[in-house]
């Protein structure tokens, strides 16, 4: 009775556990965190200073003994210890209206399409040492094509191209399985180094990697644009070793992001070589839909049309599109147990 009382009072959450974001769903109340995958740690104490957005603040600006990482790479995890605490500061977030009792959620979580099994266990075990009492692992296409709204259910060919920060993820699925499928590491932060590599190359300049995204995010794209745009690139002089600053364009920014776009457009293509023959005919009439926040670069959509002769859609809110699919998986548990690896469980 006590066990089925606890079960009552348990919050069901979803979780895109990426590479350079978080993002949390709770039944009943939507998305509630979405932060950077950024954990402060001080080195002499061992305690977390910050967590998401203000750790992100951090980077390139503490001393020696705090220590700001990020413990996912790839969407795998590479530091288990700090994962787990990040996971749990993010319960604790979801959980700060229990003042007594917090009983533990039920959690499913994306992980990437070529994740091994010790590092599905990997996601798992951080997870359920987090606090969960059981964890639901789902690949991260086919959260992101049920969160845009796909019917992967239906024996169609639906592909989807999630673009996330440290993989894309190109899928071809059906019937609820991934039929022929490519995880690349050419995303988000690739991105951000084309133009960190750009700005030394062309203009000597040093920029960090923040500065680079949000000149990315500012005036970023993958096929020409009606209006040029321009913005500031600050940095340091590798010449002189004092700060400057340069204004850029769009053009010389679509410079440095083209061969990383065309990398994409072509590893799409090759997943179409290889998709049946009669998938294809169902991706020609609905096309491909991009999801993650790599799908917001301005263009890309219409770059890999033209590279495939394929529509091409953006969905909605791409960014968060696979936490929203697996949000939606917790109303359908039978489409759940169907598309998810064995759960590992912790019971309260």
């Amino acid at each position: 009775m006590i066990g089925s009382l606890f079960r009552h009072f348990t919050k069901q959450i979803g979780i895109d556990l990426g590479t350079s974001h978080t993002i949390v769903y709770v039944k009943g109340k939507g998305i509630v965190i979405n932060e950077s995958s950024v954990v402060a740690i001080n080195r002499r104490t061992g305690q977390v200073m910050a967590v998401g957005e203000e750790a992100r603040g951090m980077l390139g600006k503490t001393p020696p003994h705090i220590q700001v990482t990020k413990p996912l790479q790839r969407g795998i995890i590479a530091d288990f210890e700090v994962t787990e605490k990040m996971i749990r500061y993010f319960f604790d977030k979801v959980h700060d209206d229990h003042s007594l009792v917090i009983p533990r959620p039920r959690v499913v979580v994306s992980v990437p399409l070529d994740v091994t099994e010790v590092e599905r266990k990997a996601v798992s075990d951080a997870t359920t040492a987090a606090g969960a009492r059981e964890v639901l692992l789902v690949e991260e296409p086919i959260a992101a094509a049920i969160g845009a709204g796909l019917a992967i259910s239906e024996s169609v060919g639906n592909m989807v191209v999630n673009i996330g920060g440290g993989t894309t993820e190109i899928a071809v699925i059906s019937l609820n399985g991934v039929v022929t499928a490519k995880s690349i590491s050419i995303a988000g932060d690739e991105l951000n180094k084309n133009i960190v590599q750009y700005a030394r190359d062309v203009f000597n300049l040093l920029l960090g990697d923040r500065v680079a995204e949000e000149i990315k995010i500012a005036i970023g794209s993958a096929v020409e644009l009606e209006e040029r745009m321009e913005t500031s690139m600050r940095g340091r002089d590798l010449l002189s070793g004092l700060p400057r600053e340069i204004m850029v364009n769009d053009a010389q920014i679509r410079e440095a992001l083209g061969r990383s776009v065309k990398a994409i457009v072509e590893h799409v293509k090759s997943i179409l070589e290889t998709t049946p023959p009669e998938l294809v005919a169902d991706i020609y009439q609905r096309g491909i839909v991009l999801t993650g926040g790599g799908a917001l670069l301005r263009g890309l959509d219409a770059a890999i049309s033209r590279g495939t002769g394929l529509p091409v859609r953006v969905a909605d809110d791409p960014a968060t599109a696979v936490v929203r699919g697996c949000g939606a998986l917790l109303d359908l548990p039978k489409l759940l147990e169907d598309v998810a690896y064995p759960a590992t469980e912790r019971m309260t």
